[in-house]
Parts: structure tokens; C-alpha cells; sequence
């Protein structure tokens, strides 16, 4: 009678599991500050307040120059959304759920399994939003659902879910410009394409500022300026950073050599 040969358990590379320990520390670590840079964001946001006659005029020049440029096509996009159904239901779930909860998870995943590029993408996050804040309070801008033009809300038609992720009291109705639901998908964009080893990953990097670029245009909540200027300052924000640590980088690797 022949014997059935019983598999031995694999044993983890000690390398590995040290590796993945010092992983969820780091990330851990990074938790609180993330969170409390969050908060102040939105309480400076929320402090600098615009008045509405001076939001409204802003957003008023803002459509002038999307005028003069061609670009005045926001509620062409809404009225094409609503026409389609389905359309309107994907652009308010993307809207609600593709921004934050993304952020935390990319984040997250990079803290965790990608050290180096997680101070990289953290770093420019922060940095940008501290510039997003001076603008807000200096050149505050009504969103398009705000002015009497025919927009609609569609997000607060259609749900409650965004008053949970983002409460009214932590909410700057005149901060439209700049869009970081635009810049910072954006941003993680990036790092799912440069980071993630799975194809699928890298794929919803690419359609990730995409989708989100169309949800807060058809929803109402951003201008296409809104956007530009948002992913402008993210992306020269970690350009800096990017090549500061490629300097310091090349100068360590001198010194040791």
C-alpha cells in the first residue's frame, strides 16, 4: 500500500516577514499625521470662507476665459449625462466614493509596501494642499451647481453618502478653485502607474483622473479651469519633490562612493 506524501508547509523568508512588520509600523506611524494634515486643510478651508458676491464674480470671470478659450462646454456635459441613463448614477459614484476612500487606500498601500514613494506622494500632497488653501482664502469661487445657470446638484439629488465622508460643517461652498477631487486622483494616478507591479492597478491609475475629471464637471462642482489649475499645482508640486530627492540622492550615492 503506497504511502500519500504530505506537502511540508512553506516557510516564510525571515526577510519577508521582518520586511512586512516594519511595513505596518511605518504605516501606522503615518496614520495620525496624515489624518490631523487633513483636518487642518478642511478647518482652514472652512475659516477662509468667501463671501458669495465675491465668489460669484470670480466664478463669473472664470467662465468669461473658458468663454474667450472655447472651453465653456460644462452644462452641455451635464445635460449629455442626463439625457443617458446610467451615466448620471456612475459620474455621482465615482464623484463620491472614487476620491477619498481612493486616497487612503493608495496611500495606504504605498506606506505599507512602498516606503520611499509614499514620503514622495504624501510630501506632495501636503505641499499642495497648503498652496490650494492660500488660493482658496485669496480667490474664492462658487462652483458652476451654485450659480443661476442651470446647473444642478446632482450629488445631493441623488445621495447622502458625501455629507457622511464629508460633513457640511467641514465644507467650503466658495472652494471650487482649485479641484483637488481632480489634482489628487490625479496624483494617485501617478503613483498606481509608477508603483503597482499588477497591470489592473496600473490600469485604474490611467482611468482614475479621467473619470473623476468628467464626474466633477457633469455633477456640477467644478469648472474645467478648476481642474487645470488643480493637477497644474500637483504636478508641479512633485516635480520639485521628485527631482529634490533625485539630487539628494545622486549627492548620497557620491559621498558613499
Amino acid at each position: 500500500m503506497s504511502s500519500v506524501s504530505v506537502p511540508e508547509p512553506v516557510a516564510l523568508d525571515p526577510s519577508q516577514e521582518i520586511g512586512r512588520r516594519e511595513g505596518l509600523r511605518f504605516l501606522l506611524r503615518q496614520v495620525p499625521l496624515v489624518l490631523i494634515a487633513v483636518a487642518v486643510y478642511f478647518g482652514v478651508r472652512n475659516m477662509t470662507e468667501g463671501d458669495v458676491e465675491t465668489a460669484t464674480r470670480n466664478a463669473e470671470l472664470l467662465i468669461d476665459v473658458q468663454k474667450w478659450s472655447g472651453i465653456y462646454v460644462e452644462l452641455e456635459f451635464q445635460d449629455w449625462a442626463l439625457s443617458i441613463p446610467g451615466v448620471l448614477e456612475v459620474m455621482n459614484w465615482v464623484y463620491i466614493w472614487g476620491h477619498w476612500p481612493v486616497i487612503a487606500a493608495v496611500l495606504g498601500w504605498l506606506a505599507w509596501r512602498r516606503r520611499e514613494a509614499f514620503l514622495i506622494y504624501r510630501n506632495t500632497l501636503l505641499i499642495s494642499g497648503l498652496v490650494g488653501m492660500l488660493i482658496v482664502a485669496t480667490f474664492p469661487m462658487a462652483p458652476p451647481r451654485l450659480l443661476d445657470l442651470g446647473f444642478l446638484d446632482t450629488v445631493s439629488m441623488h445621495s447622502e453618502a458625501y455629507r457622511v465622508l464629508q460633513p457640511p460643517s467641514f465644507t467650503n461652498q466658495y472652494a471650487a478653485m482649485p479641484s483637488f477631487h481632480f489634482g489628487w486622483d490625479l496624483l494617485m494616478g501617478i503613483a498606481l502607474v509608477r508603483e503597482a507591479p499588477a497591470c489592473w492597478a496600473r490600469c485604474i491609475g490611467v482611468a482614475l483622473p479621467v473619470l473623476m475629471l468628467l464626474s466633477i464637471v457633469i455633477t456640477g462642482n467644478h469648472f474645467f479651469l478648476d481642474a487645470v489649475v488643480g493637477g497644474t499645482i500637483v504636478l508641479a508640486v512633485l516635480a520639485v519633490i521628485t527631482g529634490h530627492r533625485r539630487r539628494l540622492s545622486a549627492r548620497l550615492g557620491e559621498t558613499d562612493a
